[in-house]
């Protein structure tokens, strides 16, 4: 099955991405969940982080100062060296 990401970003002409293959596990990862700061979207990654750490999966919580523009730098820096993948909730 081949699957199609729309990117939602405002790009003319839009950059190709491959999508990093999926781990086979998450025994042994840590996951972090990405709170865009949209409303609602901490509900989601509340239980999700509930069923993940249920699970023993360890969890790493992150937030987006707003919803309108990119995560900062820093934020991404942390998430990319604390994390071996990360979750991000978009809800309304």
């Amino acid at each position: 099955m081949s699957h199609i990401v729309l990117d939602p970003t405002g790009e003319r002409a839009p950059a190709e991405r491959v999508p990093l293959p999926r781990p086979t596990s998450l025994a042994g990862k840590t996951v972090g969940l990405l709170d865009i700061s949209k409303a609602r979207g901490n509900v989601f990654l509340d239980r999700l982080a509930e069923l993940l750490t249920d699970r023993g999966i360890s969890v790493r919580r992150y937030s987006k100062p707003t919803f309108a523009k990119p995560a900062p730098i820093d934020l991404r820096r942390e998430i990319i060296t604390k994390c071996d993948l990360v979750i991000e909730a978009l809800a309304d």
